[in-house]
């Protein structure tokens, strides 16, 4: 599975991608900085092809991001007829009630607080990795 990790924070980015080579989670990891960029990773151009791949697709989604933030992303996601069917799973420090009711109603797989302790989330990251691993999934 490919994994798109759209998140705007360097330390966070980092986090990720040492907690995943500390869990062993070999899946492709992809970063995008912001909605937009997702966007056009997912889409491809014309004359190119998206930089994720399109069979087994995950989203990890950061709520708050400059030029285009998490809820606008899900938006746009939802109302594009190739990518709506993506699972994305929220990973935010946003605990705003408002946050998660959208969030839910933009059909998200899952909404996690990233936790502040690095072994908390390891095995955050790992326990996702397992769910989406067993998840039988479109090709």
């Amino acid at each position: 599975m490919s994994i798109l990790l759209v998140e705007d924070d360097e330390v966070d980015i980092m986090n990720v991608q040492r907690a995943f080579k500390k869990g062993n989670i070999l899946n492709p990891l992809y970063i995008a900085a912001n909605g937009l960029e997702a966007l056009a990773m997912l889409r491809g151009t014309a004359d190119q092809p998206p930089e994720v791949p399109n069979e087994r697709r995950l989203i990890l989604l950061d709520l708050n991001m400059p030029k285009m933030g998490g809820i606008e992303f899900l938006q746009k996601l939802r109302s594009d007829e190739k990518l709506r069917h993506i699972p994305v799973v929220i990973l935010t420090t946003s605990n705003q009630d408002r946050d998660l009711v959208e969030a839910y109603n933009l059909n998200v797989a899952g909404y996690l607080l990233k936790p502040v302790d690095f072994v908390r989330f390891v095995e955050l990251m790992a326990t996702l990795n397992k769910y989406w691993s067993l998840s039988e999934m479109p090709r």
